[in-house]
């Protein structure tokens, strides 16, 4: 489990979850989601619950896509900060899996 912070002042927070970010890997929901100015705001946060929202439609309401908007995606405190946030856990949990699966097939 991972906290991720949705304020500067860093009172508001969200749990994420390993499933969280597997689902976020599993249908690539953050590339691509942030322009070449490597801008996150608010327009962003909304492309991506757009996405989503068109994933469960296609899906018939896969539940890990559920859970993730319930737990994060749409959560109260979900802001262009908190997004950004979540797209630097996503990047560093990546790398770590990377490693894990390059050490598992070193003899």
């Amino acid at each position: 489990m991972y906290t991720i912070k949705t304020n500067k002042s860093g009172t508001r927070s969200i749990e994420v979850t390993d499933e969280h970010l597997l689902t976020i890997d599993k249908y690539q929901l953050l590339s691509g989601m942030v322009d070449s100015n490597g801008i996150v705001d608010e327009t962003v946060l909304d492309k991506l619950k757009l996405t989503i929202r068109s994933l469960i439609v296609s899906q018939d309401g896969s539940k890990e896509l559920l859970d993730l908007c319930i737990d994060v995606i749409y959560h109260n405190n979900m802001k262009a900060i908190g997004l950004s946030a979540l797209i630097e856990l996503y990047k560093e949990w990546k790398e770590r899996q990377a490693e894990e699966e390059t050490a598992s097939k070193e003899p």
